[in-house]
């Protein structure tokens, strides 16, 4: 990384927190690529997720791909440590699937993205004490949409702290509109993903985004973000990350078919939040499964 940070957002304080959506909120957002929400989750919506997070665990929920069958036994603890990250768990989680529609969070997608608004994926991560957590990345360099319209909601189930794990982001990164390259990497901090790198920003920009249970961080497809390893004692840094994006736009996240066109190859196992879906003549399909993501003690999946 070269030693300027050309677009980095100083202007503001990126880590105001706001409790509803606003004017500013949007303003805030365009600036640094992210915002911090005060209670888009309520304690007893957050404890559900936490309730299904150990029988998805265990298997009472349904399949999770991935998943050892030894899994299941032991007490709650031992079966939430097994786990680092399940994907798509909003398939076969009551509470999850609740949780991508919670109405401070649509609030706020409407304002940032558009009045029309679908859901592609959920992550639970569990990382208890000692997990690692995932190197420099953008989430659109995963989940590319046809008009950047990629926007995460990153929703604490415990208090996300330095010490346990929470995001870390660098304000502003987003602005330049450009997917860096990514690499294999062997960091023992971070888990089996790829890390972005040659961007023209500096760690020592970063800022942690530390948070209470209920709150989300929601922040661009383009903001470069990573986390760290829990290094508490004992306990898990557990949050929902829900992906969203305008309803108006073609997602491209699969080849396209035999006889199709790149140009409308469209991905349609999809959640409507809000609005209308002008491709609703498309369908909708059931494509994702709930799955573990390997960690490097369970084998990276390369």
């Amino acid at each position: 990384m070269t030693p300027t940070s050309p677009t980095i957002a100083t202007a503001a304080d990126p880590l105001t927190p706001f409790a509803t959506s606003s004017p500013g909120l949007v303003e805030h957002y365009g600036r640094h690529g992210f915002v911090v929400l005060e209670h888009a989750l309520g304690p007893e919506e957050v404890a559900a997720v936490n309730e299904d997070a150990v029988r998805l665990c265990r298997g009472d929920l349904g399949q999770v791909a991935g998943a050892a069958p030894e899994a299941a036994g032991g007490d709650d603890d031992e079966v939430l440590r097994r786990f680092l990250c399940i994907h798509h768990p909003h398939k076969l989680s009551p509470a999850a699937a609740r949780a991508l529609h919670a109405r401070r969070v649509v609030d706020v997608l409407t304002a940032v993205i558009g009045p029309d608004v679908k859901a592609m994926q959920s992550m639970l991560f569990i990382k208890s004490e000692g997990r690692p957590g995932q190197a420099w990345h953008q989430d659109e360099y995963f989940i590319p949409t046809r008009d950047r319209s990629l926007t995460a909601v990153w929703i604490a189930l415990d208090d996300a702290t330095v010490e346990n794990g929470c995001l870390w982001v660098l304000p502003g990164s987003h602005r330049r509109g450009v997917l860096y390259p990514a690499r294999e990497q062997d960091d023992p901090r971070f888990d089996c993903t790829t890390e972005a790198f040659d961007f023209p920003y500096r760690d020592e920009d970063a800022v942690p985004v530390e948070i209470p249970a209920g709150s989300a961080v929601v922040f661009n497809g383009y903001l470069l973000h990573r986390s760290l390893q829990n290094s508490g004692r004992r306990g898990y840094r557990r949050a929902l990350a829900n992906h969203y994006m305008s309803a108006r736009s073609l997602l491209p996240w699969r080849p396209p078919a035999a006889s199709e066109h790149m140009a409308i190859a469209d991905y349609r196992d999809i959640v409507m939040v809000a609005g209308e879906d002008p491709y609703a003549y498309k369908g909708v399909e059931d494509l994702a499964r709930a799955h573990s993501r390997p960690d490097k003690d369970g084998g990276c999946d390369r």
